[in-house]
């Protein structure tokens, strides 16, 4: 069987603790999906190999978006300017009436050609008609993690129906795993997360869900119930399956220890570009979370706020507002934030153990980034290139699973002109507000 080899690279270290590296003049040997050496350019190892040259390349892990709503790149700038309250109800739940299977499908197919084009090798979803967007992963050729979202106002055959669906995807493909996906503490109450806790505990799946947004999520939540969303997720067994929160944004400093209880299972996904963007107030707390023991990872949240799919510039924005966060200029160096686009990002995904590092016996998940363009030279340090200049369009290779998906920044798996054409067709159906309704209303 033939094996994949990149020759001549410069390849991207990413110890679990401890500062990244850039090691010269690398062969990476792949087989069966799987990195099989990393050595020393030289002789080519005896055997069958299709041969990649990454001369004058960097070899980064694929990029992980640890929370998205991949579809949602139908609605991508048609619902600017407004408060998180306006966003929601005057746009985005409204435009959601809309949703079909045919435009879920069409707008994952644009998703996952935009994750890919940039880098991002895994993507992990909360959305509807999760099957569509299995499909579109299936066909592109990207990991992905999708999590069916339901509401409890939906009633329990939408609840049934979305938790089928999860069991159903768990079984479809190698590159797709399933989490359940109860929309939010706010939206989802607290019988239905206790019964999606239970579920997730007996079939072994993880839970996908937003809590704590915000801090005058928090502080509603307290109001309302004496609770926090942290303590809700406790008492109802959610935090004990084993879940990924996205956003935590209005975490407490009292919560903490209940998340360190469940540090191990525990992982929060942080989208700070969507923060700003809707003057939420505040972004999430990594340091804390850290000091706790519970893993971070970078997302891009869905296109319709954040207008990209791009994780390059998540992470960058995270580095940023964390520092910007604690004042301190020296908070998140450049191997923190690195560590957390990577191995951050596959703890958030579930798969920390496979993919999140280049190193033999993971997942052949690698990207190949020049660095050779006006707004990353000269290179000083390309760790501080890959966090502060790099562009998606600086990605020239992709590999997900040991097979090329973009190959001198063309995708192999679908074409970009046909995936374009659909989208711009059905994209106006999508955010039509003719129709009247919501498919839920943001109180919380």
């Amino acid at each position: 069987m033939t094996g994949l080899l990149i020759r001549d690279v410069s390849v991207l270290i990413v110890p679990v603790v401890g500062e990244c590296r850039v090691d010269e003049a690398q062969d990476i040997y792949v087989q069966d999906s799987r990195i099989t050496a990393i050595t020393p350019t030289g002789p080519v190892t005896a055997g069958e190999w299709e041969v990649i040259d990454g001369s004058g390349l960097v070899a980064v892990p694929g990029l992980v978006n640890s929370h998205t709503h991949s579809p949602m790149v139908m609605m991508r700038g048609a619902a600017e300017d407004l408060s998180i309250d306006d966003w929601f109800n005057q746009r985005i739940w409204p435009m959601e009436v809309n949703l079909t299977p045919e435009r879920v499908r069409v707008g994952a197919r644009l998703a996952c050609a935009e994750m890919l084009l940039a880098g991002v090798t895994t993507f992990v979803d909360h959305y509807f008609h999760a099957d569509q967007i299995a499909a579109a992963a299936v066909e592109s050729g990207i990991r992905a993690d999708l999590a069916p979202t339901y509401f409890s106002s939906a009633g329990p055959e939408a609840i049934d129906a979305a938790i089928a669906t999860a069991r159903e995807l768990s079984t479809l493909d190698s590159r797709i795993t399933a989490s359940l996906g109860p929309h939010a503490t706010y939206t989802v109450n607290d019988d239905d997360l206790r019964r999606t806790a239970d579920i997730a505990q007996a079939e072994g799946f993880r839970i996908h869900l937003h809590a704590a947004e915000t801090d005058d999520q928090t502080q509603s939540s307290v109001d309302k119930y004496g609770v926090t969303p942290m303590q809700v997720l406790e008492r109802t067994g959610v935090l004990e399956a084993g879940t990924l929160i996205a956003h935590g944004c209005g975490i407490r400093e009292s919560d903490l220890p209940i998340l360190e209880r469940y540090a191990d299972r525990v992982t929060v996904a942080s989208c700070p570009k969507v923060y700003l963007k809707l003057a939420m107030g505040e972004v999430t707390p990594i340091k804390g979370l850290q000091a706790a023991g519970v893993r971070v990872g970078v997302g891009t949240d869905g296109a319709a706020v954040h207008n990209t799919l791009d994780v390059w510039e998540s992470l960058r924005m995270v580095a940023l507002t964390q520092k910007q966060r604690e004042h301190d200029a020296e908070w998140m160096p450049l191997s923190d934030i690195i560590r957390l686009a990577t191995r951050g990002g596959a703890a958030a995904a579930g798969l920390a153990d496979s993919i999140g590092a280049l190193e033999p016996g993971r997942q052949a998940d690698i990207v190949l980034v020049d660095l050779s363009k006006p707004h990353n030279q000269p290179i000083h340090d390309p760790r501080a290139a890959l966090v502060y200049s790099v562009r998606a369009s600086d990605v020239v290779t992709v590999v997900v699973d040991g097979n090329v998906v973009v190959r001198d920044r063309r995708l192999t798996t679908m074409d970009l002109d046909e995936v374009l054409a659909d989208a711009r067709a059905l994209a106006h159906t999508l955010v039509d507000l003719s129709q009247g309704g919501a498919v839920q209303h943001y109180a919380p």
